[in-house]
């Protein structure tokens, strides 16, 4: 996966992952110390591994505001839901991401350093830029031709060290969450970001390539209300501005 430019063979891959999905919906009859994220069953109820992660969580606008009283509006907006969080999660995943859980409106995903030098935070923005160009061009066209307002959506990215453990009852439901301070943070943040923007915390902001600092990422006018306890300090938030030049195919 290349983190620093949209590809056309993955964009590609893209618009017709895109397309078959669409497809799909509209054919369906109505109606311990550890180093790397821990799978599933690696984990048993009560355990944890603590790691540092870069944590992106993403927020659907205005989601409680939508029409869906009716069966047909339900119906309609559970097609769209699907087809757009099919393709974020994907997304997430296909750039290294673990989706943790989807609220509904909004889901979780983390993000690991790897060995060849690129940072959790580097993977998630990536991800996030891919996430807009993909609602932009490929989901908002087919959302036009359907009474349901296009998706907008936020995203916050902090990181630092998070402990991955499995919650739940054995036999029944239970699943990984990403618990500590960096979790919060970048939760909280959401509140910050207005439609279309990505939030990051400052120590996710010095995770970034310096380039990507330098000539797309600048302090946000809000703050976070957070500070340092070691020394006072604030916690300051920046603004991811850099979008994806869309490839030529």
């Amino acid at each position: 996966m290349d983190y620093n430019v949209l590809t056309p063979a993955y964009w590609q891959s893209q618009r017709a992952r895109v397309s078959g999905v669409r497809e799909k919906i509209v054919a369906r009859t109505n109606a311990l110390p550890g180093r790397v994220v821990p799978e599933e069953d690696d984990l048993v109820i009560g355990q944890g591994r603590r790691l540092p992660l870069a944590v992106m969580f993403l927020d659907i606008s205005g989601f409680s505001s939508r029409q869906s009283e009716s069966v047909e509006e339900q119906e309609m907006l559970l097609r769209v839901l699907n087809l757009f969080f099919s393709e974020m999660v994907k997304i997430a995943e296909d750039y290294g991401g673990t989706v943790e859980k989807n609220t509904g409106d909004g889901l979780m995903a983390y993000f690991e350093d790897d060995i060849l030098g690129t940072t959790g935070v580097h993977k998630a923005v990536a991800s996030a830029l891919t996430m807009f160009a993909a609602n932009d061009h490929l989901i908002s066209p087919i959302l036009r031709a359907t009474p349901v307002p296009e998706i907008k959506f936020r995203v916050s990215i902090d990181y630092g060290n998070v402990t991955i453990g499995r919650l739940g009852a054995a036999q029944r439901f239970n699943a990984l969450v990403a618990i500590g301070a960096t979790a919060n943070f970048a939760s909280k943040m959401l509140t910050l970001a207005q439609p279309g923007q990505i939030v990051l915390g400052a120590t996710a902001y010095a995770k970034l390539p310096l380039v990507w600092q330098t000539q797309y990422a600048k302090l946000h006018t809000l703050t976070t209300g957070w500070i340092y306890q070691a020394t006072g300090a604030a916690y300051s938030l920046y603004e991811y501005t850099g979008r994806w030049k869309l490839p030529n195919v």
